[in-house]
């Protein structure tokens, strides 16, 4: 009679001592990653300060209505995104301390076109659909930009021969996560959506999208944290995150944001 029990015991203690491995294993990448990007972060910081110094000196030898000027004012707008992200992965900032504004999603995504087509390339077109009495978020200008960019990089690299992003931004009212709390509740919204005429994906890589790490690409063309890293700032900010695709039929992702007063105070 007591060889039954012993034998479920066996069984009970696998399982869990495979899920405590792979815990421990996905925790000790995670760590090795924050060494390796601290380990990094000084020097590429002053890669960036060099291209931020040579920035100001095209900026300072060009007319105003020169378009070059535009061009190395956003290569310059670019390095400080950069020196910020650095900075936090220096400091270890907490979310709360990173200095938000209220803004609009549009103006965003207005100064950065031009900077978003040249990523894309010529093969893909860019189009903006925006709307006129779009709401405002409290947000870091730099982390919208920081969505903004690796949205737009998942999907220029979904489409290797050639297609079309859309960005488009609405009013809208969804269930956002409550403050403290698991329970969703209804809220206004700032609404944008970035989609793709790519290849899409089945359901097995949805379901690892925003597991750190995990990616489709070829080595060298991406490291699998671009949808995790926009799914933390999202929730960072209350807001959610949704994607949908059909293998074959391209992609949606869609970010939806608190919406504040447009004279709220600087957070």
């Amino acid at each position: 009679m007591s060889a039954a029990p012993q034998s479920h015991a066996k069984i009970d203690r696998m399982p869990n001592a495979t899920w405590g491995d792979q815990s421990l294993t996905e925790s000790a990448r995670m760590e090795a990653f924050g060494r390796l990007a601290c380990g990094v972060a000084h020097d590429f910081n002053n890669l960036l300060t060099g291209i931020m110094l040579y920035c100001d000196l095209l900026i300072a030898g060009l007319e105003n209505n020169c378009p070059l000027r535009s061009h190395a004012e956003e290569i310059r707008v670019a390095g400080l995104d950069g020196a910020a992200l650095i900075q936090r992965l220096l400091t270890g900032a907490r979310p709360q301390l990173v200095e938000a504004h209220v803004l609009s999603e549009n103006a965003v995504i207005i100064g950065s076109k031009n900077f978003m087509a040249q990523m894309l390339g010529e093969k893909i077109e860019l189009v903006t659909t925006l709307a006129d009495d779009l709401g405002y978020v409290s947000m870091d200008p730099a982390q919208v930009r920081q969505i903004l960019f690796n949205l737009v990089l998942n999907a220029r690299d979904a489409m290797p021969q050639g297609g079309r992003v859309t960005l488009e931004t609405r009013n809208s009212t969804n269930w956002l996560p409550a403050p403290g709390d698991i329970r969703r509740h209804r809220a206004r919204c700032i609404q944008f959506t970035v989609t793709d005429t790519g290849h899409g994906m089945d359901a097995e890589t949805q379901s690892h999208l925003f597991e750190p790490f995990f990616t489709t690409k070829s080595s060298g063309r991406g490291n699998g944290l671009g949808l995790a890293t926009v799914n933390t700032i999202v929730k960072q900010h209350g807001g959610v995150l949704q994607v949908e695709s059909k293998q074959g039929s391209g992609t949606c992702v869609t970010v939806c944001l608190p919406r504040v007063a447009s004279n709220a105070h600087h957070c």
